[in-house]
């Protein structure tokens, strides 16, 4: 198996997993198509043009006549390109050497043949040499080899791979020459006439006369058919290529719509701006959808009872404590200890209610309770007055419970604005999905002493005149529960304190 961590990032995504292995399925599969195509067209268009040479080699035959061992051939064809100089088809007739031609060749096909027997023989050594090991030469030729010198098309295809085929009496070959340095096909087919001669004695013999019909065709048309055939089927390929992925987009999209759909609405379910998912959903899906509610449910419902038991335990425990505190006789030392026990049960009763625990379906807007803050709380402390700036992103989302983020805001803000002396600043960003939120004050500022120490409990900073040294602490143990990082500086701004929040998304 695969591991994850080997895979370059975006194939993490089952999206992009099934849009390359569509992608490669259509780009390797129809390519395949294309050269198999074209394969099969050529040789389709090579055995049309070779039955059609056959047809020519027939009717070549059907004019050829032999007497007396001499061949006689028409001066004129029934396929008008074999009387047109260069037409691009050709007719050959060729003979063992000894053999006689007859008198209505002309003085230009005698000097042809010469030239042609003085070459090399027409076919390999070996294959020349299986007919009686004898060169041949032309007897016959058409007109529309006149003014082609083949005697040099004969010499290269003895060098080369290609030949003039040689086949046994009564069977064809096919094969490809270069003629005038264009490419030709060829078919050679080997006949033997048989004919009565008298000999000097007055008998009567039957003797055999072998010939091979030669039909030249230039390739021109075969390559024109190819090369238009290739064009138009790479053409309509890369046609049906974009058809197909642009269907296989849209099919993956209708059918991932529904993941994403579900991946949006957990999103709205982390930012807080809703409670569950909708149940309309594919067979596949409304199973996780319908269990995830109902976690959903269960986890809130369960909250809202651990609240209500905890704000119970406080009212009956606040309420016997008060009546202790307000015993006359009570020593001084005693009602210290009952006012820290107060403070204690405070203390934990905040810090068991936070909802870090099940964060990741919370979340508040940051300006939703920092506004209602920096509204009330110059209200408070106006004596001096007391100026607070907000520089906050009013994106910016706090994964989490909207009391705890109001604990955590309103005792650093309140304990910035004592500290203050005229100006405090709340600054909140989100940087590389992480929500960082910083409270400055112009105050005296904090002894790097004291840094470690202001979020014990019960310790308070010279800088602060007022409260009972619990509010760092519980914010401490509030950002601690939801693993973010609280830091103590000296503000660049302002000059005084500078408390720091980080929050991981």
């Amino acid at each position: 198996m695969i591991s994850l961590k080997r895979l370059p990032t975006f194939l993490h995504s089952l999206k992009a997993r099934l849009i390359v292995s569509a992608m490669l399925l259509i780009l390797i599969l129809l390519p395949i198509v294309g050269v198999t195509l074209n394969d099969a067209f050529k040789l389709q268009v090579k055995s049309a043009s070779l039955k059609e040479l056959k047809a020519y080699v027939y009717s070549i035959l059907a004019v050829t006549e032999v007497d007396n061992q001499q061949l006689f051939m028409p001066e004129v064809l029934l396929e008008n390109q074999f009387n047109v100089i260069q037409s691009g088809l050709y007719a050959l007739i060729t003979i063992p050497a000894h053999q006689q031609v007859a008198d209505n060749l002309s003085q230009q096909a005698r000097d042809f043949d010469a030239k042609f027997v003085e070459a090399k023989p027409i076919g390999k050594p070996e294959q020349a040499g299986s007919l009686n090991k004898d060169t041949r030469k032309v007897a016959w030729r058409s007109n529309s080899l006149l003014g082609i010198d083949l005697s040099a098309a004969i010499t290269t295809a003895v060098h080369t791979s290609a030949t003039f085929p040689l086949p046994a009496k009564g069977q064809g070959q096919f094969s490809e020459i270069e003629l005038n340095g264009e490419p030709h096909l060829v078919y050679g087919f080997s006949a033997s006439f048989e004919t009565e001669q008298v000999n000097k004695h007055g008998e009567t013999q039957r003797t055999r006369f072998p010939i091979t019909v030669y039909i030249i065709k230039d390739q021109s048309d075969y390559l024109l058919q190819v090369k238009e055939f290739n064009q138009h089927l790479w053409r309509w390929l890369m046609i049906l290529m974009v058809a197909l992925l642009s269907i296989q987009m849209l099919w993956l999209w209708w059918t991932l719509k529904p993941l994403t759909r579900l991946q949006s609405e957990l999103a709205e379910i982390e930012n807080g701006k809703a409670d569950h998912l909708n149940d309309n959903y594919p067979t596949e899906l409304s199973a996780v959808a319908k269990q995830l509610n109902t976690l959903l449910n269960t986890e809130q419902n369960q909250r809202k009872r651990y609240r209500n038991a905890l704000a119970d335990l406080a009212h009956s425990l606040k309420t016997p404590l008060a009546v202790i505190q307000s015993q006359k006789d009570l020593s001084p030392q005693s009602f210290e200890q009952v006012s820290h026990i107060n403070r204690i049960i405070g203390h934990q009763l905040k810090r068991a209610q936070t909802a870090a625990g099940s964060a990741w379906h919370l979340g508040v807007e940051v300006v939703e309770v920092s506004d209602k803050l920096v509204r009330n709380l110059p209200k408070i402390y106006c004596q001096p007055p007391i100026t607070i700036t907000e520089d906050v992103d009013r994106s910016a989302v706090f994964k989490g419970d909207a009391s705890d983020l109001t604990e955590i805001l309103g005792n650093l803000l309140d304990n910035a604005c004592k500290a203050a002396a005229r100006q405090v600043l709340l600054s909140v960003k989100s940087v590389n999905s992480c929500l960082v939120i910083g409270i400055e004050d112009d105050g005296k500022g904090i002894d790097e002493a004291l840094h470690a120490q202001i979020f014990e409990r019960g310790i308070r900073a010279d800088s602060y005149q007022q409260g009972h040294g619990i509010g760092l602490a519980i914010v401490r143990d509030l950002v601690d529960s939801y693993q973010g990082q609280l830091t103590v500086s000296r503000s660049t701004r302002l000059g005084g304190a500078r408390f720091q929040l980080s929050f991981k998304h």
